[in-house]
C-alpha cells in the first residue's frame, strides 16, 4: 500500500502538470466553438507547423534566428494563419457550423502537408530554455520544467480570463457567446470577435505545444495526438465552458497518467476514447454545468 501511495503522488503531480498543457488546447476549442459553434480541427495541425516553424529558426533549418525572435516570428505567423482561415470559414460560418467545422478538416491536412513539406517526415528534438534543476518538495520531485509549464500556464490563463471579464472585447464575447442575434442587434460585430476567437485560440495552440514537446520527440503527429487529448478535455468540460476546459484538462492529465502507469500505454487511445463516451453520458453538459430543475 505504500508503495502504490509512493507511485500515485508523483503521478498526480505529472498529470496535472501536463493537464494544465491540455488545458491550454482546450481553451483555444473552447473561445472558437463559444462564439461560433465551429469545433476547429485544424487546430492540433496548425500549432504543429508553428512547433516546426520555432524548430526551424532555431536550429538553422530555416534562417537561423535568436530563441526570442523565432517565438516571436512563429506567433506573427499564427496569427497570419488565423486570419487567413477565418477569412475562409467566415462565408460557412454564417450559413452553417457543420460546413465550417468540416472545412477546418481540410485546413488542418493543408497545414499537415505544408509541414511534410517543409521540414520532412522526420523526428527532431526542440528543447526549451528552461532552469534546469530539480528539487524534492513533501517526497514530490519539482523539476525547472514543472514550475515553467504551471508560470506559463497560470499568466496565460490569468491573461485570457481577464480580458474576458474585465474588457470591451471580453464583454461583446461572452455576450456574442450567449445570443450572437442580440448582440449584432445592440451593434457588435460578429466577424470581429469571432476573429479575435480564433487569433487567440492560435496562440493558447502554439504556447501548449511549445510546452508539450520537451516530453517527447517533435514529428507531424506528436501536437496532434496533443490535442486530440485537448479536445477530450473540452468534451469533459462541456464544449462551451473556459473554466470546464481548465478542470477537464487537468483531469484528463492525470487519468491518463494513472491509466499508462498502471495498466498499459498500448491502450491510451482507446482509454481516451472511453473517457469521452463516459462524460458525453454522464455529463452531457459539462463536468461544471449546473443540474437544474423545474416547477410544474
Amino acid at each position: 500500500m505504500s508503495g502504490l501511495l509512493q507511485d500515485l503522488f508523483p503521478l498526480v503531480w505529472s498529470g496535472m502538470i501536463t493537464g494544465c498543457l491540455y488545458a491550454l488546447g482546450a481553451l483555444g476549442l473552447v473561445m472558437i466553438f463559444k462564439c461560433s459553434k465551429v469545433v476547429n480541427f485544424s487546430h492540433g495541425n496548425v500549432a504543429g507547423f508553428a512547433a516546426f516553424l520555432i524548430y526551424g529558426f532555431s536550429s538553422g533549418v530555416l534562417p537561423e534566428l535568436s530563441w526570442g525572435a523565432a517565438v516571436l516570428l512563429t506567433i506573427l505567423a499564427v496569427i497570419a494563419i488565423a486570419f487567413l482561415t477565418y477569412a475562409i470559414v467566415s462565408p460557412l460560418v454564417f450559413e452553417s457550423d457543420l460546413t465550417a467545422t468540416i472545412a477546418t478538416l481540410g485546413i488542418g491536412l493543408i497545414a499537415q502537408g505544408a509541414t511534410l513539406l517543409t521540414f520532412g517526415a522526420d523526428i527532431v528534438s526542440l528543447d526549451l530554455p528552461v532552469p534546469r534543476f530539480s528539487t524534492a518538495v513533501l517526497g514530490l520531485r519539482i523539476t525547472g520544467y514543472d514550475l515553467t509549464v504551471l508560470a506559463v500556464a497560470v499568466v496565460t490563463i490569468g491573461a485570457l480570463f481577464f480580458v474576458i471579464d474585465f474588457t470591451k472585447l471580453g464583454i461583446a464575447f461572452r455576450a456574442i457567446s450567449e445570443n450572437p442575434f442580440a448582440a449584432e442587434v445592440c451593434g457588435l460585430n460578429l466577424r470581429s470577435v469571432h476573429l479575435f476567437a480564433w487569433i487567440v485560440a492560435a496562440i493558447l495552440g502554439v504556447v501548449g505545444a511549445l510546452l508539450i514537446v520537451p516530453t517527447t520527440f517533435l514529428s507531424v503527429t506528436t501536437v496532434a495526438a496533443f490535442m486530440l487529448q485537448a479536445f477530450a478535455a473540452a468534451v469533459i468540460g462541456g464544449f462551451a465552458s473556459l473554466p470546464g476546459a481548465l478542470v477537464g484538462g487537468i483531469l484528463v492529465g492525470v487519468l491518463m497518467n494513472l491509466f499508462t502507469f498502471y495498466v498499459s500505454p498500448e491502450y491510451s487511445s482507446t482509454f481516451l476514447l472511453g473517457l469521452i463516451l463516459l462524460a458525453l453520458n454522464i455529463f452531457p453538459n459539462g463536468i461544471l454545468a449546473r443540474v437544474e430543475g423545474f416547477r410544474v
